[in-house]
């Protein structure tokens, strides 16, 4: 495409976005519904079977789909394993190359096939990739200049998390915040991120409705200023649980790589064997935890509970990332800290019964601070926990949260999750290019 000055140039420019925008919302948004279609399968199955026949097949199900998906993603395109916005970030440095014709297609089947299916996964990694797919497939086709492109790929990466939780605001502060090394900034570029973010919202709205993705409602008026100190150990709490997490997600990609050099594809048959059992007997324990998020903010299930749910979903989150099938971690990760939160809140509340604690302002605080922990962007986390959510009343504890977890993971020596996983890719390549070079 040629490269004329001035406002022609602009606006063609933004045009691109605005398709761009378009087309990851359609895309987007039936990729959500289908998963929320397919994921009824579990009340199905138990219309048709109980007890032990029930959770087997259960179990066989969720362990064939785990295992098709790593097929398919080993055999095709790799890299469309996991979230995929490390893969991004590694193309905007030029460091991955974004094969969008297997990308697209893999990243949505598999997609919807491995996050439906039960597996401890959110469709945020997905849509992300997915957007960023178009947007690489459309620079093709117009031969967009590369500073173009890297700016069409953040719009792209942008819309598909505006998509996948109905938050344009974030996903735009998403693109200045976590792909701040890599974004080439410029007021063009980012109105161009802005286009397509809301368009990306507009488009999925009307494909799936209006509405905060995870609405929720405060059951007080608030959060006191005296109950504000509470939110300062709960972001420092999570700011190391955040740490942990992230080495934790490292640690099982590592172990499922070890197993799959000495027996292929047991790792993800054994998580799905696990993941779909535990659907059958203690659905809380598993799936991406939307559901879970919402109905805890009417129904607690108590502290023992949501601790054991903390220490059982924090094993299969990890596991079901690292067996290699399609699948983000966002929604996973505001699911856990949903858990920790109302654990923290519930504790608050018996401590000091009569200061109008709502274990509820924890749980909403709590999903920003583990956001902010484990990707390093606390902007984002407040922002995103807000429009997910509609509670903008707790922007003030969010924020507080937000930051103590950010300074406490950093003091900690942790390190962004997508950067880290991006480094993993990238010496596992090497690895695999030099013994490819030994052999010969």
């Amino acid at each position: 495409m040629s490269n004329p000055d001035g406002r022609y140039a602009d606006a063609v420019y933004f045009f691109i976005a605005l398709v761009i925008g378009i087309a990851v919302g359609v895309v987007g948004g039936y990729f959500h519904l289908l998963i929320d279609w397919l994921s009824q399968w579990p009340q199905w199955l138990g219309s048709q079977l109980q007890g032990a026949a029930r959770i087997a097949v259960g179990a066989l199900v969720t362990m064939s789909v785990a295992v098709f998906c790593v097929f398919i993603v080993k055999r095709f395109a790799p890299e469309a394993g996991g979230s995929g916005v490390q893969e991004i970030e590694g193309a905007m440095e030029g460091k991955r190359v974004v094969r969008w014709q297997r990308v697209l297609p893999i990243k949505f089947f598999c997609g919807v096939l491995s996050i439906s299916s039960g597996l401890v996964l959110g469709r945020e990694g997905p849509t992300i990739h997915i957007g960023a797919a178009i947007a690489a497939g459309l620079s093709d086709k117009l031969r967009v200049l590369v500073q173009e492109r890297k700016g069409l790929l953040a719009a792209g990466a942008g819309a598909g998390l505006a998509c996948a939780f109905n938050a344009p605001v974030a996903s735009m502060v998403f693109v200045a915040e976590e792909m701040r090394r890599q974004f080439p900034f410029s007021f063009r570029n980012y109105v161009a991120v802005g286009i397509a973010c809301v368009v990306a919202t507009v488009m999925t709205e009307w494909v799936g409705g209006v509405a905060p993705d995870l609405s929720m409602t405060l059951h007080g008026e608030g959060v006191s200023l005296p109950l504000l100190l509470a939110f300062v150990p709960l972001g420092v709490l999570l700011g190391a649980f955040g740490v942990l997490l992230n080495r934790g997600l490292l640690g099982a990609a590592q172990l499922a790589t070890l197993c799959h050099a000495r027996l292929p594809y047991a790792f993800p048959a054994g998580v799905g064997l696990v993941v779909g059992a535990l659907l059958m007997v203690f659905p809380m324990a598993v799936t991406g935890g939307e559901h879970m998020i919402q109905r805890f903010n009417f129904d607690s299930p108590g502290l023992l509970m949501l601790l054991l749910l903390v220490v059982v979903r924090f094993f299969t989150s990890t596991a079901s990332y690292a067996s290699g099938v399609p699948g983000g971690i966002f929604a996973p990760i505001l699911a856990l800290a949903m858990c920790v939160g109302l654990a923290c809140g519930t504790m608050v509340e018996i401590l000091f019964p009569h200061a109008g604690v709502d274990p509820v302002a924890f749980g909403i605080a709590a999903m920003g601070g583990l956001f902010t922990a484990s990707v390093h962007a606390p902007t984002v986390g407040i922002i995103l926990v807000a429009e997910l959510t509609g509670t903008y009343q707790l922007l003030l504890p969010l924020a507080i949260t937000c930051l103590c977890a950010h300074i406490c993971a950093k003091w900690l020596g942790g390190r962004p999750i997508y950067e880290a996983l991006l480094e993993r890719t990238l010496e596992q390549e090497r690895l695999k290019v030099a013994g490819a070079q030994a052999e010969q």
